[in-house]
């Protein structure tokens, strides 16, 4: 397994043939990718913690797999994924070397989000940044609402120049401890109803 660090995003490639793997790895470290290679779908099952039957805060913002692999294959790799609550909305490209058009439509069906014909370009790998951004931006979404839970469910406070804290929605001192929080020259000055002109 090579992992590579010093980027902004994270993408996990699955290939049984290390000429693949490691053109790969160097067409993303050369589109400024943190990469991490692995030789079998076991292998990425287990760096996403999916074999051991417990799911771990995993930061890989896209999948990319050879299709065809002994044992289980890219396409059960991209089911895995799918199924994963945890792990179903980071993009998964699959790669062949083989034309098929059946194959090719049931992964894009299964949820793979491209498809791309071997030998991988440099070209192809300008086609991950939409995807890795639609990913991150999700994932963004869902921070932002749970914030804003937490924002709504935490009462409306504010705190007097003392440190006391005063809720804003009594209608008790508010004025009161916003005087207390000026200096003396910065006070407007009170005029009582008790007194009566004469």
């Amino acid at each position: 397994m090579a992992i590579v660090a010093d980027s902004q995003y994270h993408v996990l490639a699955v290939d049984d043939s290390l000429m693949d793997r490691k053109l790969i790895e160097r067409l993303l470290k050369t589109s400024s990718y943190q990469v991490t290679t692995v030789d079998s779908v076991s292998k990425a099952l287990e760096f996403l913690g999916l074999l051991d039957g417990q799911q771990h805060e995993i930061d890989v913002n896209l999948i990319i797999t050879d299709y065809c692999m002994p044992g289980m294959t890219g396409y059960d790799l991209l089911k895995k994924i799918k199924e994963s609550s945890s792990l179903k909305d980071i993009p998964v490209v699959i790669m062949s070397s083989e034309n098929v058009p059946s194959r090719i439509n049931r992964c894009l069906e299964e949820g793979a989000d491209e498809f791309f014909l071997k030998p991988v370009r440099l070209s192809d790998m300008k086609k991950l940044r939409p995807h890795i951004l639609k990913g991150k931006s999700k994932e963004q979404q869902q921070q932002e609402e749970q914030q804003q839970q937490q924002q709504q469910q935490q009462p409306l406070l504010n705190t007097c120049s003392n440190g006391t804290l005063l809720n804003t929605c009594s209608n008790g001192n508010k004025r009161k401890a916003t005087d207390e929080g000026l200096s003396p020259e910065r006070r407007r000055p009170r005029f009582s109803t008790s007194h009566s002109l004469l």
